[in-house]
């Protein structure tokens, strides 16, 4: 927990749920009657409303991105090395929203809330939401704030797809997109993961199919195996090796099928904490989203024409040890927005860390995000 708040934090920040009466039609066919969503935001909105920045979370994050929710937190929001006053995202100068995404398990509306029609929880009963639905939730948050066009919509990983979304789908309302660690589509390797994961989850025998709340219990060994997984997924062989490499916790082998190594106990150690904080039934809807992104479905597969509308300015963003987002993945989405003419900047991270960079405080990375977002600061002043 912090002794006293940082300087250059944005301090004690308190969530807002916004409850929407207007119903929603989602991509599956079916329709939410009304839904909440949570959000948290940093900064002030400028007297113009020019100055929103839409901060889009990746598959097991949420709307705390930034700042504490008490003095007891043992840790600051997701992202708050790049958001706050003087930071890249700098709060003394945008107004930023962070929304848990509909589907979500922190406070939106999602498989561990009540259905109105049965008074129990959702459960494996909510419907399948895609990115485009969560763009259209987002949508509907910005006319309840106010904003009209978002200075920059920002995503890393899952996040960053929902912001491409966001410049495909609703091109004259953002003026900037900060495409992070990202692809075009997932891979069938990415999808075989995911796969895995979901599969992990079902086989648990707790798991109820999908009705666990009802059984009193949690599917804790099978969302446990999803995590350990996608953690592995989630960083380098280099970072690994580094951090853990054949350490064992004790001087001597044991010869049994306890925990020995460092980083077999790490990942048991990142299961067991998971299970306690998010939902089975919320993992398996963000892992098919996830699946479900293929916004080029739509132009015959063609790339450079599904962004031909984009009006926003872009910045693509990769890292060079994230093999689950590798930056040939990047570099598609930047050669289709040079093929339709649009205006991108790309970098290429040196970082060893694996797809987890995207959420680390690396100064290269950091200063990019920084410099840019100084200029999309100077032209909010001139909307």
């Amino acid at each position: 927990m912090p002794e006293t708040i940082p300087v250059d934090s944005v301090g004690l920040v308190t969530p807002i749920t916004l409850h929407i009466d207007t119903p929603i039609t989602l991509e599956c066919g079916r329709t939410l009657p009304n839904y909440d969503l949570i959000y948290e935001t940093y900064g002030e909105l400028n007297a113009n409303a020019s100055n929103a920045i839409l901060i889009c979370h990746a598959l097991s994050g949420d709307h705390h991105a930034a700042g504490y929710h008490s003095m007891d937190d043992k840790k600051p929001g997701w992202w708050d090395s790049a958001i706050g006053p003087g930071k890249a995202i700098d709060t003394n100068k945008f107004y930023v929203v962070s929304v848990n995404n509909l589907g979500g398990c922190k406070g939106s509306t999602g498989p561990t809330s009540i259905n109105p029609e049965t008074n129990k929880a959702y459960g494996p009963d909510f419907p399948f939401v895609t990115v485009s639905d969560w763009v259209n939730s987002q949508a509907v948050l910005a006319d309840k704030l106010n904003i009209q066009q978002w200075a920059a919509v920002v995503g890393g990983s899952l996040g960053a797809m929902q912001a491409m979304q966001w410049a495909i789908s609703l091109p004259e309302r953002l003026r900037h997109v900060l495409i992070i660690a990202s692809a075009p589509k997932l891979s069938a390797q990415n999808i075989a993961f995911n796969e895995v994961a979901r599969t992990a989850i079902k086989s648990d025998p707790d798991f109820h199919n999908g009705h666990y709340t009802e059984h009193n219990t949690l599917p804790r060994q099978g969302l446990g195996l999803a995590r350990m997984l996608g953690h592995i997924t989630y960083l380098s062989d280099e970072a690994m090796g580094q951090k853990f490499g054949r350490e064992l916790r004790n001087d001597t082998i044991h010869y049994d099928y306890d925990v020995e190594f460092q980083i077999e106990s790490y990942l048991r150690y990142q299961s067991s904490t998971f299970v306690e904080r998010f939902d089975a039934n919320t993992y398996l809807l963000m892992t098919k989203a996830l699946d479900y992104f293929d916004p080029a479905k739509d132009f015959n597969d063609d790339l450079a024409a599904t962004v031909a509308n984009i009006q926003a300015r872009s910045l693509v963003v990769s890292f060079t040890s994230d093999w689950r987002f590798s930056p040939a993945r990047s570099q598609e989405i930047v050669d289709a927005l040079l093929s339709a003419g649009k205006d991108v900047i790309y970098a290429e991270i040196e970082a060893h860390q694996g797809h987890d960079a995207f959420l680390m405080p690396i100064p290269r990375y950091i200063d990019i995000i920084e410099t840019y977002m100084q200029q999309v600061a100077k032209e909010c002043e001139d909307v």
